[in-house]
């Protein structure tokens, strides 16, 4: 999916605008028990209700490709015959009004998942979208329907102790502290399946959401959907920096992490300035062709790329905002930590002194050191 597909359906979520009419879902303690289950009509709730739940399905259709959206692929063979994608399938085809298949996937959401000591609501929801058709400079044709997209989705939100506060009583016509008790927070965790490629229907794949990036929940990927979970993007992170420094070893210098640094960074900053919604990627060739442009031999270029496909995947497309952080260009040696804006990167520059290694940093004019404008001797004190 991209992210014109995954704001299409977003923008729908919001009460009116949308065929969902029940939610579904089930209220877990953390010793793994189903205290009550959900079965509401939203056409019998208010609307601050209704936005209430879309509020917090709207969430699991949020965050960036890659990082907070993970795209799941499954294998034929799953398609075919795979329990889990079966289970998906019923839940969908069923429009989640078989009370047995639900049940079925609540157990094996909560054998599947650890949400420490909070207890938490799966929720569910189902839409068949009729889809507007599109025409090629992007104008909708609400009446003109190409295919009807069915899908589901489900959030896993964790329930907390809401913060007492004084609130108005209308019977008594006073203010009294109320506890808010017991309320649904943001989401851990959510799928939507199947995925909305190309404005239709794809089987073969799911978008799974994860609140934070560098918690994956990879024991829900490997029960729900029964795929191998990827890499979250810390990793990823990880096993690119892994692979710079072991494969290229003393040739890994700082001007060389500037330049590769650099070049992702521009594909990144182009690619936000096309407002192309495809996500943008990189593979371990292309990075590849930047060391070789920066002068490293062919040996270590391949050590690095064999590296990647082991750790990565072969040929696999990884966005770059997951490899680098480009918003900030940080140096750290020993204690001492130097952060700059990236496009200053430049500037910084390593040498050997009389024998001792330095980072150093041009000083201009306007130096501050805890807020305060100082001076820079141009000489050491007492420098005749």
């Amino acid at each position: 999916m991209n992210q014109k597909e995954v704001g299409e359906l977003r923008r729908r979520l919001r009460p009116g605008k949308n065929g969902i009419g029940h939610v579904y879902g089930c209220y877990v303690s953390p010793t793994k028990e189903i205290i009550a289950e959900v079965d509401q009509s939203l056409a019998l709730l208010n609307e601050d209700d209704v936005e209430s739940r879309m509020a917090l399905l709207r969430k699991t259709l949020s965050g960036a490709l890659g990082r907070s959206l993970i795209d799941i692929e499954f294998a034929t063979r799953q398609v075919a015959e795979g329990e889990e994608h079966k289970l998906l399938r019923q839940l969908r085809d069923t429009k989640l009004k078989d009370e047995a298949v639900r049940r079925e996937f609540y157990q094996k959401v909560i054998q599947s998942v650890d949400m420490g000591e909070d207890s938490y609501l799966i929720l569910l929801a189902q839409e068949s979208y009729d889809v507007p058709f599109r025409s090629k400079n992007d104008e909708g044709l609400d009446d003109a329907s190409e295919t009807v997209y069915s899908y589901i989705l489900c959030a896993l939100c964790p329930m907390r102790e809401g913060k007492p506060g004084l609130g108005y009583v209308p019977a008594e016509n006073a203010l009294h502290v109320k506890t808010a008790g017991r309320l649904a927070a943001q989401p851990e965790l959510g799928f939507l399946f199947p995925a909305f490629d190309r404005r239709a229907a794809n089987l073969y794949n799911a978008l799974y959401y994860v609140r934070k990036p560098e918690l994956l929940h990879k024991e829900f990927i490997d029960g729900v959907f029964g795929a191998e979970p990827p890499l979250s993007a810390p990793e990823q992170r990880e096993a690119f920096e892994t692979a710079l420094t072991d494969a290229l070893g003393v040739e890994c210098s700082m001007e060389l992490v500037q330049a590769v640094h650099e070049q992702l960074r521009e594909r990144i900053e182009l690619h936000k300035e096309s407002r192309d919604p495809e996500p943008l990627s990189v593979t371990a060739g292309e990075v590849g062709g930047m060391l070789r442009e920066c002068g490293i031999e062919e040996e270590r270029v391949a050590a690095f790329q064999d590296y990647c496909g082991q750790r990565l995947g072969e040929g696999a497309a990884l966005d770059p905002a997951n490899l680098i952080d480009s918003k900030r260009f940080q140096i750290k040696a020993g204690e001492i930590t130097i952060t700059v804006k990236p496009e200053l990167s430049g500037q910084v520059e390593a040498r050997v002194l009389e024998g001792r290694k330095y980072i150093l940093i041009p000083a201009g004019d306007g130096v501050e050191v805890n807020g305060l404008a100082v001076e820079l001797e141009a000489e050491p004190a007492g420098t005749v």
